[in-house]
């Protein structure tokens, strides 16, 4: 029963609006421009939309492997995947639909509403090591992800309750039945867990048959193994309590007394100096000789220039003339800038030319990063004052420290920060009571994630939470119940948990083809992709310390500049020693650095590449040999300019 019910027919949308990149992700937000909008070929968009709409299940998996066989290398194969494998299900043919699950599940992983319906095959196939990771995943995904724009808000709760319950049938049934083959001790702990599992399952699904026939079995075995009653309760662990725990901020200055050097080297840092009110000397964008930016027809469309020793702005109003704006923020400070001004109503206006340092040019910015028809992108309609452009609303969650709503109106003059720029207690939480204490002299005891959170001790998960509050693109920003959007003032933790908008709903320029993330907004996404974060633990600091002594020098904050295949060694130091043998070049070559195997430039950052942070086992030719190396970039070919994907195929079955 399970195998084909309620999550048949739930698919991530391909039709659904288009969520901007490099934008606060506001709940309710969407975009006129669709996923779909993004293929420009008719056939293709047509194809699709008749399978989109098909409900025969043998009409859909012809369909599905007919779209694949014409369009194999598409913006939408994620989607057509998981459509011809969720047909396969309702057709009983398990071994394709776990072939194309998995298709599906390479290109966008984040997916429970197709992980489910795959635990229940896999578990079904006895595949039980693939059918818990699929279960578990699925469940960390429900917990991360907001609601699916393709499905109704009055539905999702359904929804979801139906999803968790069937997936922790899942692991409860696996858990019981590789209980049969254990004995004495292990046996008890699988009979307790599929009885925690099984319980979990009821108590979200209380009418599900199968799942209270097992849940009986598993407790009256578990009863006999433990020789007591075999009625034994019901096993159900209810989400922990939320403690209410008011939390005063200091500001970043009450830090300076005791932690003089790290506040002195934090005032170096991009952290510091990502939102800061105009001076003068913090410009670095070129102002001189009245610079003109050009359109693409190659008239003017903004002006810069200084006047009395003040910078300005200007562009053309609705009747083409010029307006002029003051400079009265900048943002940025290493690679680029950008410049706000305030209108007297206390909205701040992001304009949309901004400098690259390291280009010496000016561009547009949203231009680069925006899908086709962005409203934003258009210098001559900035005049407008609309909110695309407004930086309370696009930006501020993480430019400026502390950002709150005086109403719940969203209206972008009603929001208002603490502190410009990212301050100490956006990472290391409300401080207020802790410098009272300091300041009497009063030792106390606290929990590492307590503020001022102590880095050092937190787990993987903790510390890139913390880090993910602005580096991780998706998260969406809901206003709390003081006003708070970017912090909290209660709770158990200062750290918001933050639900995240499903990644299938961002403009494609968020992705390549082969689904690896595009755009460095999406580091802390790509990260929790990586191997090393999910098996191995890894965490930002390992690599990262956010006020280093030579930010200036260092504006990527690394650790082990001087040595960076340290960075990885630490971990993997069996490889130390055998560097030649595992790369496959000379030690003191670029091939043999770490980070340009497992980690390549691949990433967007504007105007140059950064490195991903979804870090691969190893390079891999297929998706190359698929889409081509602009749209799967392989790391061989990075520095391999003159070879090409079936070189790359060739080379690595030697290895």
């Amino acid at each position: 029963m399970r195998l084909v019910c309620f999550w048949i027919g739930l698919v991530v949308g391909a039709l659904l609006p288009a969520q901007d990149i490099d934008v606060a992700v506001l709940p309710g937000q969407s975009r006129p421009l669709t996923i779909l909008d993004q293929i420009r070929n008719g056939h293709e968009r047509a194809a699709f939309l008749k399978l989109y709409r098909e409900r025969q299940p043998n009409k859909r998996r012809a369909l599905a492997e007919g779209f694949l066989e014409l369009w194999p290398q598409s913006w939408l194969l994620a989607t057509v995947y998981e459509i011809a494998s969720k047909a396969c299900i309702e057709l009983g043919d398990y071994e394709a639909a776990l072939r194309y699950g998995n298709e599906s599940l390479h290109i966008l992983p984040e997916n429970p509403l197709l992980l489910v319906p795959l635990a229940n095959v896999e578990a079904k196939q006895r595949r039980y090591g693939d059918a818990k990771q699929s279960a578990s995943l699925a469940l960390e995904y429900l917990d991360r992800f907001n609601r699916p724009a393709s499905i109704e808000e009055a539905e999702w709760p359904d929804v979801q309750r139906r999803l968790r319950a069937s997936s922790h049938f899942v692991l409860g049934r696996i858990a019981s039945e590789e209980a049969l083959s254990e004995t004495g001790a292990s046996q008890k702990s699988l009979l307790h867990e599929a009885v925690v599992q099984l319980g979990r399952a009821r108590h979200l699904d209380a009418g599900d048959q199968e799942t209270m026939r097992l849940l009986a079995v598993a407790q009256q075995a578990l009863g006999k193994a433990d020789g007591n009653d075999p009625q034994l309760p019901l096993a159900v662990s209810a989400p922990p309590g939320t403690a209410s725990r008011a939390r005063r901020y200091a500001g970043s200055e009450s830090c300076r007394t005791c932690h003089a050097d790290m506040h002195s080297a934090w005032l170096q840092t991009g952290m510091a100096r990502m939102f800061r009110p105009y001076r003068p000397e913090n410009v670095i964008g070129e102002f001189g000789n009245h610079a003109i930016f050009l359109g693409d027809a190659g008239r003017p469309e903004a002006w810069m220039w200084t006047e009395k020793g003040r910078h300005y702005v200007g562009t053309k109003g609705p009747e083409g003339e010029l307006q002029k704006y003051t400079v009265d923020y900048t943002i940025g400070s290493k690679w680029q800038q950008a410049y706000a001004t305030r209108l007297p109503d206390g909205r701040i206006q992001v304009f949309p030319v901004q400098y690259n340092k390291l280009e010496k040019k000016w561009l547009n910015y949203w231009k680069v990063i925006d899908p086709p028809g962005s409203e934003r992108t258009n210098l001559n309609g900035f005049y407008r004052m609309s909110r695309s452009t407004n930086y309370q609303i696009n930006c501020a969650a993480c430019h400026t420290s502390q950002l709150a709503a005086k109403t719940d109106s969203m209206q972008p003059q009603d929001m208002v920060f603490r502190e410009a720029g990212i301050n100490c207690e956006m990472c290391h939480g409300p401080s207020g009571e802790h410098v009272a204490a300091m300041t009497e002299g009063k030792r106390y005891a606290k929990r590492a994630i307590d503020p001022p959170v102590e880095f050092g001790k937190l787990d993987h998960r903790e510390y890139v939470a913390i880090c993910a509050q602005c580096h991780m693109q998706s998260a969406t920003r809901e206003r709390g119940a003081h006003g708070e959007w970017n912090y909290s003032e209660g709770g158990d933790t200062f750290v918001r948990p933050y639900g995240a908008r499903p990644l299938a709903e961002f403009s494609g320029r968020a992705f390549y083809k082969d689904g690896r993330l595009r755009e460095t907004t999406f580091i802390a996404e790509a990260l929790m992709r990586s191997a090393c974060y999910r098996r191995g633990q890894v965490h930002c600091g390992h690599c990262h310390n956010p006020h280093p002594g030579d930010a200036a020098e260092n504006p990527t904050s690394l650790k082990y500049t001087s040595q960076p295949d340290q960075m990885c060694l630490q971990c993997h130091a069996n490889y130390a020693g055998r560097i030649e043998g595992h790369t496959h070049h000379s030690t003191s070559s670029e091939g043999s650095r770490c980070v340009n195997c497992h980690m390549p430039r691949i990433m967007n950052s504007v105007l140059f590449v950064s490195r991903t942070h979804q870090i691969d086992d190893k390079p891999q030719a297929a998706g190359t040999l698929r889409f081509g190396q602009q749209d799967s970039p392989n790391a061989c070919l990075l520095c391999h300019h003159e070879k090409d994907a079936p070189w790359v195929a060739q080379r690595l079955r030697s290895w």
